[in-house]
C-alpha cells in the first residue's frame, strides 16, 4: 500500500510541477539548506455534483487506507470541505473542497453541468481521474464569465482534476522553525507570497500557521485561444501541540478561506 501511495503522490507531484514550475525550485531551495521536505497535505477541488463530488474524488485515497476526518464550511466562497488522514501519520493529509453549486446563479449551474456532462461515465470513474486534468472543452469567454461569479469555478473549468497545491511541513524542516522567517526566505528568493489577510494566516493560539505563494501564471489553451491565468501554488504549514499534548492535525477555516485566494486573478 505504501508503494501505491508513493506512486500516486508521485504522479500528482509531476502533474502539479508542470502547472506550477516554481514549486520544484522552492522544494530545491530547502533541500539545498540540508532539509528533507515532507508534505503536510495535498489539496484538491471539485464541484458538489453527485457525479464528481468529494466522495468520488476521495475514493482513490479511501481505497489506500485514508479515512474521513473533520468538515469545514466556507460561507462567503460557498464551499464545503473535508480532510482525510491515513493510518500512517507519515503520509500527507488530503484536503478536498467542493463548490456548492446550488448557492450560485442558474447560469453558473448550467455552465458547470455542461462541462461535467461532456465526461463519459468511464471518464468519471477512471481510477486515475485526479491526474487527468481538464477533460472538457471550454472557451476563454466562459472562463471569464465564471470568474466574475466564482474564482473557484473558473479555476476548475480551466484546470479540472489535479492537485491544487502541495504543502511543505514546516515542523519537519531542520534549518528553519519560524514560519515568518520561512515566508521571508521564499519571498527573498523571488517568489510572490499571498498577502490576503496577511502573509501568515492563523497563529499558535489556533494551533496552525499557514502561508502560501501566489499561484504561478501559465498559458492555458482554451477553445478560442490561449490565455495566461493563475494555476497552482505552494503552501507552508506549521502545527502546534494542543492541550492534550498531541500535534494538531486539522485545519482552520478562517485561514483556509484566505489561502484559497492564492489562485485569484
Amino acid at each position: 500500500m505504501t508503494q501505491e501511495l508513493d506512486q500516486l503522490f508521485g504522479r500528482l507531484w509531476d502533474q502539479y510541477s508542470e502547472l506550477n514550475p516554481k514549486a520544484p525550485r522552492i522544494h530545491q531551495l530547502f533541500e539545498d539548506r540540508g532539509d528533507t521536505v515532507l508534505n503536510d497535505h495535498v489539496a484538491f477541488r471539485t464541484f458538489n455534483d453527485n457525479r464528481l463530488g468529494i466522495e468520488r474524488i476521495a475514493k482513490p485515497f479511501l481505497d489506500l487506507g485514508y479515512t474521513p476526518q473533520d468538515t469545514y464550511q466556507f460561507e462567503e466562497k460557498k464551499l464545503f470541505a473535508r480532510y482525510y488522514a491515513h493510518e500512517d501519520p507519515r503520509q500527507p493529509k488530503v484536503f478536498i473542497s467542493e463548490l456548492l453549486l446550488g448557492d450560485f446563479s442558474t447560469s453558473l449551474q448550467e455552465t458547470v453541468d455542461g462541462l461535467i456532462s461532456q465526461l463519459s461515465e468511464d471518464e468519471r470513474n477512471d481510477p486515475h481521474l485526479l491526474t487527468r486534468g481538464r477533460l472538457w472543452t471550454v472557451d476563454g469567454k466562459t472562463y471569464e464569465t465564471l470568474a466574475e461569479e466564482s474564482e473557484y469555478a473558473a479555476w476548475m473549468a480551466a484546470f479540472g482534476f489535479c492537485a491544487n497545491h502541495f504543502t511543505v511541513s514546516v515542523n519537519d524542516l531542520d534549518s528553519i522553525e519560524d514560519i515568518g522567517e520561512l515566508a521571508e526566505l521564499v519571498a527573498a528568493a523571488g517568489y510572490e507570497m499571498n498577502t490576503s489577510g496577511g502573509v501568515i494566516k492563523g497563529s499558535p493560539d489556533v494551533l496552525l500557521e499557514q502561508c502560501s505563494t501566489r499561484a504561478t501564471r501559465i498559458e492555458v489553451p482554451f477553445s478560442d485561444g490561449p490565455k495566461e491565468i493563475p494555476s497552482c501554488y505552494y503552501e507552508f504549514a506549521k502545527r502546534y501541540l494542543g492541550a492534550d499534548g498531541t500535534l494538531y492535525q486539522g485545519f482552520v477555516a478562517a485561514s483556509a478561506d484566505k489561502i484559497f485566494e492564492s489562485t485569484d486573478r
